[in-house]
């Protein structure tokens, strides 16, 4: 079910890492947080990192997302050390602005790009349609269920208009079956519109239900130790046998990890 997988060239990947090292503080008090991590994640691939607490998963993600400077290493997305277009990045809270409705949550990333009103009005509609929303426009934050907050914080991250979508546990405060929900939305949402996915989960079973292939980090400093294929026909159930072999190999490998560090 999972194999060793090639690296794809950095000159065509969509997110191409080289000897990225990440440290927090100077001297005695320096943390690192990776140490040498290179990876290239192909246009329109779906990878998902797994991990150790603390490993530099997070970590990652903002770099990427351009929060953060590496120490060292490069990093490119869509081909530039600086792209024109940021990757959107979704976090595990929706952190929407109560005060305004589901549409002008939405709305405010292109409201900032600076398009027309017209354009915004249409634009939104479409994106609430395309997480299914469109009846929950005039709403605010407070009068939806967690799953539905999810999916305008989903619908403003893809205002954006990025082809790289940053997703660091998205899902991970949300019941087990709005979870499962979330991720048939997710996929058929990236499947349509091409995306490429780097996204963050604890969750084992999760990765190997959503991913084409799981990088798994080492415990700190993160340093990648394995990548996997996920060879299984999609779509897919969390709760397949297929599934659950995949999440049973990497489980295997995080818990020699985590073992080895005595965590």
């Amino acid at each position: 079910m999972t194999a060793t997988t090639t690296t794809p060239s950095s000159a065509t990947a969509a997110v191409a890492l080289d000897g990225v090292t990440k440290v927090y503080g100077r001297g005695a008090h320096a943390v690192p947080a990776l140490d040498g991590l290179s990876l290239q994640v192909r246009p329109g691939e779906f990878v998902c990192l797994v991990g150790a607490s603390g490993c530099g998963k997070s970590t990652l993600l903002n770099l990427v997302a351009g929060l953060d400077a590496p120490t060292a290493g490069r990093i490119r997305v869509t081909g530039e050390e600086r792209p024109r277009t940021s990757p959107g990045l979704m976090f595990q809270e929706p952190a929407l602005f109560p005060w305004l409705t589901v549409e002008a949550n939405v709305d405010l990333p292109l409201k900032l790009r600076g398009l027309p009103r017209a354009e915004r009005r249409d634009r939104v509609a479409e994106l609430l349609r395309t997480v299914h929303l469109g009846g929950f426009a005039r709403h605010r934050p407070h009068e939806l269920s967690g799953g539905m907050r999810q999916r305008v914080a989903l619908a403003r991250t893809l205002a954006l208009d990025t082809p790289v979508l940053l997703m660091d546990e998205p899902f991970g405060a949300l019941d087990a079956m709005t979870r499962d929900l979330l991720h048939d939305e997710l996929e058929r949402i990236w499947s349509e519109r091409r995306l490429t996915v780097l996204f963050v989960t604890h969750n084992v079973r999760e990765a190997a239900r959503l991913a084409d292939r799981i990088v798994l980090l080492s415990s700190r400093p993160g340093r990648i130790i394995h990548i996997a294929d996920v060879d299984v026909p999609r779509p897919r159930r969390i709760d397949s046998r297929e599934v659950a072999a995949v999440a049973a190999d990497v489980t295997d490998r995080l818990r020699t990890e985590v073992g080895r560090h005595g965590r």
